[in-house]
Formats: structure tokens, C-alpha cells, sequence
């Protein structure tokens, strides 16, 4: 069975100064994030890979890595824009960026159409997260009347920035490891006490540092592509009181769907540490993380040589 990874590159980056964060080089050859993440997919089983970018970073991006991962895998692009709207719908006065992560993936209907996982370019997320989804992806399963979908759980304390907060999906899973919600919570981080603290109130009660916690690692079948165009719309019909802010976000829209009892979602736990991007001074440290994994050899200091 064919297998895409989606990868999500259409973020603007504005915590990350000047530059394009997800070109920000990592490995000892210039390597970038996207670099890793597409090669363990590979080596997970992923056949395609289809990158979300804006059409003006277009011509930087290939010359940066598409021309060079082409070699490799095959590669397309999709566009994410503000006005890419359905019909009847126009962009609200004042809004400047997209719709967020639910549009970008939307982005990909028509052109993705076998079963995908879906990552940020901008996080590193390990060899094991990879091969769980892949793995997932292609099990035999029976159709239920329920989008099946996975996630990968990364325990929180391996997803922290040691230079700000972040934000991250809390999920809450059942006996059997499926997930039943999913609270977005802002603000994660240490205060002056060492606690472990966030902005949302009904998730401090179950923050701990083991926690799991999605980094946007999604697994799905084409179908969902099929929901997320359906949902965009009623999105749009009930933007509220703040158009110019009102995000399209896939945590939120898999949390409905759970409270539809419309979707199955299975928490593949994995040990792997994040690394990411959130604020530009991460950047050295991610790049230390990449130099120890290349010294211990899990991976090739000439990455693509293999």
C-alpha cells in the first residue's frame, strides 16, 4: 500500500525573527529539519512526500531542498493562501495569514489519495514516531462508519523550549490507548518555582511532565481530506466575534469529531525527543541535538549518502 507524509511549511515564523525557520540549516552539511523528517519517513516505509509551502518561498524552498530530495522520493508541492476560500466566501477585512493548520492540510485534496501521515517542517520527531505511523497506516482494518486516524504521543518534558513557552495538544486517552480529548493549551513552561504551569485551567489539573501531547504527527486516510473541506465551510459560516484571528486548527477539528463519536484515534506513544524551532534562540541548541545523533551514529554525517 502507497504512503504520502504531508509536511506543513506554510507558517510564517514570526517568533523566529528574520529567515525562514524551516530552512534554517542543522546538519553538518547544511542539512535542515525537513531533511531528517523526510529521510526516517523513507526509511519508514513512506513513498511520496508532499510539502505545504506559500507560493512566495516557491523558488527557496526547491533550491534548498526539493531539487536535492527529489532524487530521493518524489516530491510535490501544494500551496497554502489566505484567499484560497470556497466559493461565496471572501477574506475578512484586516486578516493577514491563513487559515491555519486544517486549511494547509485541506491544501492537499486531489492530490493526495492514499492513507498520509501529516508534521510540522519545523520539528524533528524521531525515527520511532515514523515507523508507528507508517505502520498504522498500512494494518488491514474494517470500516466502522468512523474516520480512522492515529497520532504520535510525545511525553511533554521531551517537547519543551528551554527558551519560552510553547503550545501543546494534552491528550487524554482510555484504557486502551484511544484518545478521547485533546486541550490545547498556550503557555506551557516552568514558572520561577520550577512548577510546570500553562494558561488553560482545566488542563493544569492533569499537567505533569509525562504527560503525552500531540505535536501536530497526524495519521489518516484520504477520507478525512473529504471532512476537513466539509468543515472548512462551517468554519467560515461561524467565524464569531474575530475574523481576523479565528484559526482552522486539526487538533480542534479531531477533538469534534470525538465528540461526534465521528472518529477513532489511536495515541501511538513513542520516547523519541522533540526537537524544534519555536523561537529563534533554539536554534544552537537543535543543531547541538543534530551533532550528537550524527556522533553517536544514528545518523550519516552525509545524510543522503545512504
Amino acid at each position: 500500500m502507497k504512503t504520502t507524509l504531508i509536511i506543513m511549511a506554510a507558517g510564517i515564523g514570526s517568533r523566529f525573527g528574520t529567515g525562514i525557520k524551516q530552512l534554517a540549516k542543522m546538519g553538518p552539511n547544511g542539512e535542515i529539519i525537513m531533511d531528517y523528517s523526510i529521510h526516517d519517513a523513507k526509511e519508514a516505509g513512506f513513498d511520496k512526500v508532499v510539502i505545504i509551502i506559500r507560493k512566495d518561498i516557491e523558488e527557496e524552498f526547491k533550491e534548498i531542498i526539493g531539487n536535492r530530495i527529489g532524487q530521493y522520493m518524489d516530491v510535490e508541492y501544494v500551496f497554502q493562501s489566505l484567499d484560497d476560500l470556497p466559493a461565496g466566501f471572501s477574506v475578512p477585512e484586516g486578516r493577514t495569514k491563513p487559515w491555519g493548520t486544517g486549511q494547509a492540510v485541506l491544501c492537499c485534496k486531489g492530490i493526495v489519495k492514499e492513507p498520509f501521515a501529516i508534521i510540522n517542517a519545523d520539528d524533528y520527531y524521531g525515527k520511532e514516531a515514523f515507523k508507528l505511523l507508517h505502520d498504522f497506516l498500512v494494518q488491514p482494518h474494517e470500516s466502522n462508519g468512523k474516520f480512522r486516524m492515529g497520532m504520535a504521543g510525545f511525553i511533554l518534558k521531551n517537547t519543551l523550549s528551554e527558551n519560552g513557552t510553547v503550545t501543546r495538544g494534552i491528550c487524554v486517552t482510555d484504557k486502551d490507548g484511544m484518545l478521547t480529548d485533546v486541550l490545547e493549551t498556550p503557555g506551557i513552561g516552568y514558572n520561577a518555582e520550577g512548577k510546570l504551569v500553562c494558561d488553560r485551567e482545566d488542563a493544569q489539573a492533569i499537567l505533569s511532565e509525562d504527560v503525552p501531547v500531540s505535536m501536530n504527527m497526524w495519521a489518516a486516510d484520504p477520507d478525512f481530506l473529504d471532512y476537513l473541506e466539509e468543515g472548512f465551510v462551517d468554519f467560515l459560516k461561524n467565524l464569531g466575534d474575530n475574523p481576523t484571528k479565528a484559526e482552522y486548527l486539526l487538533p480542534i477539528i479531531v477533538d469534534d469529531l470525538l465528540k461526534k463519536d465521528k472518529a477513532t484515534v489511536k495515541v501511538m506513544k513513542t520516547p523519541d525527543k522533540w526537537i524544534g524551532i519555536t523561537y529563534k534562540e533554539d536554534t544552537e541548541l537543535a543543531q547541538k541535538g543534530f551533532r550528537d545523533m550524527v556522533a553517536s551514529g544514528l545518523y550519516a554525517a552525509d545524510l543522503w549518502s545512504k
